[in-house]
């Protein structure tokens, strides 16, 4: 039987199982990976879990919670979690936007201030994304392949841009599978990998703690 290692994308897989009514914390994850695993008739060898970390500024709640969700994955047997802080970034463009507008309003020096305040509070111009975890999957994905870690990979994810690592990884000789709950399953990844979608009735009769 083959080997495989299978890699999570940890942000789209979450979200995608809110969208379904379900709790991330309430997944067995080596119930999930076994099943993975099994449908494809795959000797399960390694899982490697990709995820942005919240800080305390997101709300202590989310941060301890998800340090939690966290440490609880890495019990696992066989499971290897790897993090990067989510990344703030400010939008350049929207805020001089804001700044040439307050400029062409002729505002006094007491009135300034005070509208500048509202303003860049009425509109956000922060953004918070993962940044880094997808090229960090990818990464892995095709040094694996190239160094023979395994006789076959999974990808648990529904974005599309993993499709040119895991077409790479083909190239270099090895399986490579698709795998996705229903909600948010590139099509693309659909065209072009043997996949497996996972329905929500899966997921309650066979992967819940």
């Amino acid at each position: 039987m083959k080997k495989v290692i299978i890699l999570i994308d940890g942000n789209n897989f979450y979200h995608n199982l809110k969208h379904m009514k379900i709790k991330p914390s309430n997944v067995d994850f080596k119930k999930l990976t076994d099943f993975i695993a099994k449908y494809f008739d795959l000797e399960l060898q390694e899982v490697r879990y990709y995820n942005s970390m919240p800080t305390l500024r997101d709300g202590r709640n989310l941060y301890f919670s998800h340090l939690k969700f966290i440490d609880d994955l890495k019990k696992i047997p066989k499971f290897s979690v790897h993090t990067r802080k989510l990344q703030v970034h400010s939008n350049k463009e929207l805020l001089k936007e804001k700044q040439d507008l307050i400029d062409s309003m002729d505002l006094c020096e007491n009135c300034k201030p005070i509208v500048e305040q509202n303003i860049f509070d009425a509109v956000s111009n922060i953004k918070k994304k993962e940044k880094g975890i997808d090229i960090m999957l990818g990464i892995d994905l095709v040094e694996s392949a190239i160094e023979d870690k395994a006789d076959s990979f999974i990808v648990v994810s529904g974005d599309a841009d993993f499709v040119p690592a895991m077409k790479l990884t083909e190239k270099k000789g090895k399986d490579v599978y698709s795998v996705s709950l229903a909600k948010g399953y590139s099509k693309e990844l659909r065209d072009n990998f043997k996949f497996f979608v996972i329905g929500k009735n899966m997921i309650i009769e066979n992967c819940l703690k």
